[in-house]
């Protein structure tokens, strides 16, 4: 059994989330309880975890993409759900080289939450790590989904640009709305990652299409590799202040101007 939790420390948990006014209808209740209504009404699963990845990004102010990991019985891992296309490439990095945060929530003891502060002063990940902070990712944080004992069939993963981007309360609340992706997940029948990952399936293959073809545009006239190639998509990304499918849908299409 855990350790009961004091009256003191109720009413100091109660306060982050109250505003003095004591208006609880905030931004970050509102979320909290779009997510239920959806669960309550029978959604589907991508829709919840749409949700959730959505309500994260708004919550945690410094979580700049937020994506849902599941691993299939086979051990296979996949990114049904996420807010931006970078996801795609952070996570598929860490399914490749086997190592990172949301492979490790699955399999780590516990609460199953793993995270690092900032990625350019080292890494339990010698390979995912070094590739992350190159492209601008500095704090991780994931937390494991259910069942309790890995391996857990998920992780909800937060990434920050920002070094100490996800600490303190952040880690609060991503361990809340880890609770409600858990919850979707076991609420429905036969929940399979194929079936997930046909919900949004057109979506992310288009993605990983044109930013598989920026790349190798850029490997071509730049004489680079890969990784570089995709670095200095990051980088431009950053720089523009849009999304990472947006710079790489602009170069493909304008290939012959650039």
């Amino acid at each position: 059994m855990g350790a009961v939790t004091s009256e003191q420390e109720w009413v100091a948990d109660r306060a982050r989330f109250a505003e003095d006014d004591g208006d609880w209808a905030g931004p970050l209740a509102g979320q909290f309880a779009e997510v239920g209504r959806l669960l309550l009404a029978g959604s589907t699963v991508a829709e919840v975890l749409e949700r959730v990845v959505t309500a994260a990004k708004a919550v945690v102010p410094d979580a700049d993409v937020v994506s849902v990991t599941l691993r299939a019985p086979s051990g296979i891992y996949t990114t049904p759900v996420r807010t931006d296309a970078l996801a795609d490439e952070l996570d598929q990095l860490q399914y490749t080289h086997r190592e990172g945060p949301c492979v490790e929530a699955t399999r780590t003891p516990g609460a199953g939450l793993v995270g690092v502060d900032d990625l350019t002063q080292g890494s339990p990940w010698p390979r995912w790590g070094p590739a992350a902070a190159r492209a601008g990712v500095h704090s991780v944080f994931s937390v494991g989904l259910f069942p309790a004992a890995p391996p857990r069939l998920g992780a909800l993963n937060f990434y920050s640009r920002r070094p100490y981007g996800l600490a303190g309360l952040d880690r609060q609340l991503a361990i809340v709305l880890g609770g409600y992706a858990a919850t979707a997940l076991a609420a429905t029948e036969a929940v399979t990652p194929a079936q997930l990952e046909a919900a949004q399936l057109r979506e992310a293959l288009q993605s990983r299409d044109v930013i598989g073809q920026a790349k190798g545009i850029l490997m071509q006239r730049q004489g680079i590799g890969a990784e570089e190639a995709f670095d200095i998509l990051c980088r431009t990304s950053q720089d523009l202040n849009i999304k990472l499918v947006q710079v790489a849908t602009l170069l493909v299409n304008r290939r012959g101007e650039l």
